[in-house]
């Protein structure tokens, strides 16, 4: 019957009250849109503290309180009106604005779905406003005794909309979703002070006047903070700035994956391709930490593409690419190794060389330092600072399994000797490595090596760090000398789908500088005569469809860079295949050594750790002290 009805019935116009209701759809999804756009409200109007008080996971009651601007009787009346906003003049606002919220939607479509009260004042005034509104229809307007500020009291969501509040979930999941709403708005703003009260019950009360770390510490911790690194970038007008974790800090979804831009929380397409590229592979999918701030001039984003807001959309694109990718490289010391070769400056993405001795001393033995007399003599020491010998059966030598001459490691160098009970054997001034100072402990699941260093223990995986190393020697070798190719027996004729033929067409030049010795044969058509060197048995067809499809969505550059490195990491990964687990203690601390010389010593090529780190803080908590 509706079907037909609305098949044969006329255009009409709908009345406001169900016009708010459908608006309020789009605006108010749960309790946490409610919270979300009362304390973007409050933060527009200068706030410099902001309380959130909440009831039943928010369904009987929010409450938003904000010492900000507050406002007079008239524009008290006016904000509870669609389209009614501070925030724009005329059309071209839209596209320079600096604000959180704009389209004037907020407060009606919120009003027009729970029983409303608003109390507001304006430090200038000597009295305040009061408005009740009962499911969109005003009730009442008065004058009232209020603290300058505003605080807008929400009770009963969705009493008139049964529809939307039986598809309310728990108030614990409602309530979990009030909290991650809270702490993105409270990064977002460290300098405001924000308290968040659910159910009588303080869960937050953050001071003002916090640094972003500060405010960091506050919400997840000093554990969570320790395993970040700080990032701060400029590329042109585009500021990236923030915390990122280490490759060995990782998640299993991007829940923890912070990011705002102009302080907005929101995100785009090319922020999570820019956070893969950023990293080196991850195990198994693996998510990285970030906590990012990308600032850029707002007419350079739209943030009006979304009904909620949550993505924006980038006029260069490219552009905020690359100042992500420079700005996390910066901070984890991480760079793509075929950069170097692909002509970006070593000042855009300083990181740590790979096996030079240019950005500080190689990992120096301490015995070879320190007399063995005087290290005895040492009052609090042990009597002999050599490792304790443990057997290795069935070793071989590590320089079997790698490729080429083994690298030579710089000359030692004086390095301080730290003081405490016990005298670590390896020192590494090199600020970029993962420890500085190491002490070999010995061999554990006939694998594992374990490390003492100067934050905690670490356990290592042999084979991944072996493979680490080889990668970035080969990637080292490649760049000075360029890729090979080798010939194919037969020369192989692939087919492509004309999606994936236009894009090769488009890079053929550059897949063949890569090594591919690759022609067009005619009608998405393709004729393959040889393959760069490193690369082994592969599928043709599938090889060329992956590269073209990379260089289309990340540049001729970027995308010839990634591919060259997954070449490099197959065949490192074919090389050390057969490097044995037990290993002597000189050929164990021969690869720690080298391994705290790579650029990333915290992954091996394919993503997955080398190393697993526990510190003395965790220690410490695990026993009780």
């Amino acid at each position: 019957m509706l079907l037909r009805m609305l098949k044969d019935g006329h255009i009409r116009l709908l009345s406001a009250h169900v016009a708010n209701k459908i608006a309020a759809g789009e605006v108010v999804e749960r309790p946490a849109s409610v919270v979300k756009e009362l304390a973007e409200n409050a933060i527009d109007a200068g706030a410099g503290r902001i309380d959130i008080t909440v009831t039943a996971g928010g369904r009987k009651l929010i409450a938003v309180t904000d010492n900000g601007g507050g406002m007079g009787r008239d524009d008290a009346m006016l904000s509870i009106e669609r389209q009614a906003t501070s925030k724009l003049r005329d059309v071209d606002d839209i596209e320079r604005i600096a604000t959180l919220g704009f389209r004037g939607e907020a407060l009606p479509s919120i009003a027009s779905v729970s029983r409303f009260m608003l109390k507001t004042r304006r430090p200038a005034d000597e009295s305040g406003t009061e408005l009740t509104v009962l499911g969109g229809s005003l009730q009442d307007v008065r004058e009232t005794g209020v603290p300058p500020g505003t605080t807008v009291e929400v009770r009963d969501l969705f009493f008139n909309v049964p529809a939307r509040r039986k598809f309310l979930r728990a108030y614990q999941t409602e309530q979990a979703h009030i909290r991650a709403v809270f702490t993105l708005q409270a990064l977002a703003h460290p300098e405001i002070g924000m308290s968040l009260t659910a159910d009588g019950r303080e869960l937050y009360r953050l001071p003002s006047g916090a640094s972003l770390e500060e405010r960091v510490r506050d919400l997840f911790g000093e554990d969570f903070r320790a395993d970040l690194r700080p990032v701060d970038r400029c590329c042109g007008e585009i500021h990236v700035s923030g915390f990122a974790g280490m490759p060995n800090v990782t998640r299993n979804e991007r829940g923890e994956q912070y990011v705002f831009i102009n302080r907005r929380p929101a995100t785009a397409p090319v922020i999570a391709y820019a956070l893969r590229e950023a990293y080196p592979p991850l195990d198994k999918d693996r998510r990285p930490v970030v906590l990012l701030f990308i600032d850029l001039p707002p007419d350079q984003v739209d943030v009006n593409v979304h009904p909620a807001k949550r993505e924006v959309r980038f006029r260069k694109v490219a552009d905020v690419r690359e100042a992500i990718i420079a700005a996390i490289g910066t901070a984890i010391g991480y760079r793509r190794p075929a950069a170097a070769a692909s002509g970006i400056s070593a000042a855009a993405l300083s990181a740590p060389s790979a096996l030079s001795g240019t950005h500080g001393a190689a990992p120096v033995s301490l015995r070879s330092l320190v007399p063995e007399a005087a290290a005895r003599a040492a009052p609090g020491r042990d009597a002999d600072v050599s490792p304790t010998p443990f057997p290795y059966p069935g070793a071989t030598e590590l320089s079997n399994t790698m490729p080429d001459a083994a690298v030579t490691l710089p000359p030692p160098q004086a390095a301080s000797v730290p003081t405490g009970a016990g005298l670590p054997l390896m020192s590494v001034p090199d600020s970029g490595a993962p420890w500085r100072w190491f002490r070999l402990l010995g061999q554990t699941g006939g694998r594992y090596l374990l490390l003492e260093t100067d934050e905690g223990y670490v356990t290592l995986d042999p084979r991944a760090a072996h493979e680490r190393v080889l990668y970035e020697r080969l990637i080292e070798r490649d760049a000075k000398s360029g890729v090979t190719s080798q010939r194919l027996l037969l020369p192989e004729t692939v087919q492509l789908a004309p999606a994936d033929a236009a894009r090769l067409r488009k890079h053929l030049k550059t897949v063949q500088d890569m090594g591919f010795a690759v022609e067009e044969f005619g009608s998405d058509h393709f004729i393959v005569e040889a393959l760069p060197e490193l690369l082994g048995q592969v599928s043709c067809r599938e090889l060329l469809e992956n590269i073209a499809h990379d260089l289309e969505s990340a540049g001729t550059r970027r995308g010839s860079e990634k591919w060259r490195a997954e070449i490099v990491a197959k065949a490192a990964s074919r090389a050390a295949a057969g490097a044995a687990d037990k290993l002597t203690p000189e050929q164990a601390e021969h690869l720690v050594s080298k391994l705290a010389l790579t650029r990333m010593p915290y992954t091996c090529p394919r993503g997955r750790p080398t190393m697993i780190f526990t510190s003395y803080r965790e220690l410490e908590r695990k026993f009780g002290r």
